[in-house]
């Protein structure tokens, strides 16, 4: 019990939540159903039955393949333990503090380590459900890596079956599913039976996606075939879907081709003048900027950074400005070409910017 909730953490709303459900309301504005999750016996199929397994799933974490997460609809606070948090994170200073404390079954308080709010993914093309994720951090003993409980799969628009090993959720593309990991649900309750800590348990299962030598998440959905868009340069060339029919394969490339001079090559692009169209961020100028700790790149991410900025620098897409107090870091994505995607990393951009 406790953490973040609806209802805040103060005193005072939380005695003014439960009241909320006590107001009439004389007028209810009817939603109308576009996806509709349900589940039947059909879910069942690759199971061991009978079982009392919990639902154990694989999720993306910022950017980490993170497994060993248990989905509990009883709690309402999303955990990440430490010894999970320590391998995903270089340290301690990402941490915001928690004004509220767990209380676990007998009453006793569990402290908390702090809190953070990580990008949360459930993916099983093409349906894909992305989040941000309040994870309250608690060094405990715990054979999970985390626990997504009510918060986190309210925000997922999830429903959970512990019977069926399946949650589903609502994406733009229709419902999507993730299956639960028997074997490894029997794993982890094993291991809090013998009353491991966490150094002794099943060793924590992390990828990182940043890693050159994991496949990108993004596939595309077809095979693709390469247009060149001029005929005397067979090096500028874009990919269309394979199996396009051909009247429309025919006009997609006659409408490419008719457009070139619209496409951007290397940094041949040179600066716009405002007046024909300005970029910017609606940042809350009472916003106080968020100073991050330095990061250091291999050799290789180095190269590419440099690279980076020298391209858009010759292009006058950026300028070189000094902020002493100031510093937000790159972050690098790779993409399927084997090149590097330079990403800036604005932590909490979101809250100083109005939605």
């Amino acid at each position: 019990m406790g953490g973040p909730a609806v209802g805040g953490t103060s005193s005072a709303a939380r005695k003014a939540y439960p009241r909320q459900v006590k107001a009439v309301h004389t007028s209810h504005k009817k939603l109308k159903v576009e996806n509709e999750i349900s589940v039947s016996d059909a879910d069942l199929d690759n199971l061991i039955l009978a079982h009392d397994d919990a639902l154990v799933i694989t999720m993306l974490v910022a950017n980490w393949e993170l497994k060993k997460i248990l989905v509990d609809n009883g709690s309402l606070a999303d955990i990440l333990y430490y010894h999970a948090f320590k391998q995903m994170m270089s340290g301690d200073e990402r941490l915001k503090p928690a004004n509220s404390d767990l209380f676990g079954f007998s009453g006793e308080i569990v402290k908390v380590e702090g809190q953070i709010e990580l990008p949360v993914f459930v993916r099983e093309p093409p349906h894909q459900a992305f989040a941000m994720v309040n994870f309250l951090v608690v060094r405990a003993t715990s054979a999970y890596n985390a626990i997504l409980r009510r918060p986190g799969q309210n925000l997922l628009r999830a429903i959970a079956s512990a019977y069926h090993q399946k949650m589903k959720f609502i994406t733009p593309n229709g419902v999507g599913e993730v299956k639960g990991d028997q074997p490894q649900s029997r794993e982890c309750y094993t291991t809090a039976l013998k009353g491991k800590n966490a150094s002794e348990a099943l060793p924590i299962e992390l990828h990182d996606l940043r890693d050159e030598t994991r496949t990108t998440i993004n596939q595309p959905a077809e095979d693709l075939v390469p247009i060149p868009l001029y005929e005397d340069d067979q090096e500028k060339l874009v990919k269309i879907g394979l199996t396009l029919k051909d009247d429309s394969r025919e006009e997609l490339v006659r409408f490419l081709r008719k457009n070139a001079d619209l496409s951007a090559w290397t940094a041949d692009m040179p600066g716009i003048d405002p007046e024909v169209t300005v970029h910017k961020l609606s940042v809350d100028p009472t916003c106080r900027p968020v100073k991050q700790k330095r990061r250091h790149f291999a050799p290789e991410r180095q190269q590419a950074i440099m690279e980076e900025v020298e391209k858009l620098l010759r292009a006058d897409f950026i300028q070189e400005i000094k902020y002493p107090d100031w510093l937000a870091n790159v972050a690098m994505v790779k993409k399927a070409n084997g090149k590097w995607r330079i990403c800036i990393d604005f932590t909490d951009l979101n809250k100083a910017c109005p939605k």
